[in-house]
């Protein structure tokens, strides 16, 4: 625990002696990182509640604190709160507002990591199995000091009607906080690199290889959902003229399409993958079949599919994920060259496997209920999404594998 304390002052660094710019007091800096990555993007969503009362009728009903309130929802949905609207529960996550969330964390763990790293042993005491406490603990005051502005903006914001539910919101706080902010910590602070270092080269491979295929598919997928959208622009153009928003509203409305593309990206990888998702109760989205019902007025679910029996051009679809993890896996390959098939085949499976986890859990979270009635079941079939992805990425993940160690094979024949 004695990275918890104050570092002493030092007039110098000398050898094995970080400066003092690095030994700075960690509970001082870790609250106040927690705490203003919270009031970074959570002043990004007031300001928004502010801008979208003012285009809703240019300030003619309301107040300017209905605004603000409407931002703190906001805020605290992306942190899977969920609201009531109405007596209709949503608990849909803007996955854009969550995303901007996940980067300013990142970005400030990165910076605090950094200015502790001074705290707890140097790396050959951490080599030689010394315990080392230094990022659990920056961690664990980072997720507090987040906490704790997550629970005044739920006292200020939350009423009767919206209620939202605090215990969400502290649940996906400590999750964001432990996996994000902690892993920021670690690779600021050189402990990633140290700890890291120990792990087999094959595991590294495969999670740098999962990595690459995730960001690639979810590339695929946001390409894929642009075309769908461009292919029937008319009928997104339609729906804003049936809405007969004025200019400010419909800004608002694009807003709120933008907040939502992340999840109609995951809905769109889920798609892809065979199983697809659900447009409300009793509904199915895939490549072979659509069956619909009414839906919404909402300018983004122009990219849908019509309803009835598909192309058949659209089977080919499914080809995109294994091309992905093929080409991916290959590429990231080549910087981890081996010999062995046997070794190769456990990379791109591994890859493949680890990348299906990875999609699953975020297809999770992109789902939720955003209406009454049938709109209450909206979101991809995650169990399917986890089984087709772990064959899928996997054959893919195999191929590649064994072309990048093909290659190099021949190359050092």
């Amino acid at each position: 625990m004695t990275s918890l304390l104050p570092a002493p002052r030092r007039t110098a660094a000398g050898p094995g002696r970080p400066d003092a710019a690095h030994r700075r007091p960690l509970v001082l800096l870790a609250a106040l990182a927690g705490s203003g990555a919270a009031a970074a993007t959570l002043v990004v969503c007031l300001a928004g509640g502010v801008i979208g009362w003012f285009l809703t009728d240019a300030g003619a009903h309301g107040a300017p604190r209905d605004g603000l309130r409407v931002g703190a929802l906001g805020w605290l949905m992306a942190h899977g709160s969920g609201v009531h609207v109405e007596g209709t529960t949503i608990s849909a996550v803007p996955l854009g507002l969550s995303l901007l969330a996940v980067v300013v964390v990142w970005r400030v763990g990165v910076r605090l990591g950094d200015s502790v790293s001074g705290h707890g042993p140097d790396a050959d005491a951490i080599a030689d199995g010394v315990r080392d406490w230094t990022v659990p603990s920056a961690t664990g005051v980072f997720t507090l000091g987040y906490a704790a502005v997550a629970v005044v903006t739920h006292h200020l914001a939350a009423t009767t009607g919206s209620a939202p539910s605090v215990a969400r919101t502290l649940t996906w706080t400590v999750l964001l906080c432990a996996v994000v902010a902690g892993s920021a910590v670690a690779v600021g602070s050189g402990r990633a690199a140290i700890w890291t270092s120990f792990l087999p080269i094959s595991l590294r491979a495969a999670a740098a290889a999962a990595r690459r295929v995730l960001l690639w598919y979810a590339v695929a997928s946001a390409a894929v959902l642009a075309v769908a959208l461009v292919v029937d622009w008319d009928g997104a153009v339609n729906v804003m003229s049936q809405l007969h928003t004025s200019p400010g509203a419909a800004t608002l409305l694009v807003g709120l399409c933008v907040l939502l593309t992340p999840n109609a990206t995951l809905f769109t990888g889920s798609y892809l993958l065979g199983p697809g998702f659900a447009v409300g109760s009793h509904t199915l989205v895939t490549p072979t079949a659509v069956v619909l019902g009414p839906l919404p007025m909402f300018p983004l679910l122009a990219a849908l599919p019509d309803n009835g029996p598909t192309p058949g051009w659209t089977a080919a679809l499914l080809t995109v994920p294994p091309v992905v993890a093929t080409v991916a896996v290959f590429r990231t390959l080549r910087r981890y060259p081996t010999s062995r098939w046997d070794d190769a085949a456990l990379r791109g499976v591994g890859a493949g496997l680890l990348c299906a986890v990875g999609f699953a859990v975020l297809a999770a979270l992109s789902g939720g209920a955003v209406g009454p009635g049938r709109m209450g079941d909206v979101g991809p079939f995650v169990f399917q999404v986890l089984l087709h992805g772990i064959a899928t990425f996997g054959l893919g993940g195999l191929v590649g594998a064994l072309a990048a160690t093909a290659l190099h094979r021949r190359r050092t024949a």
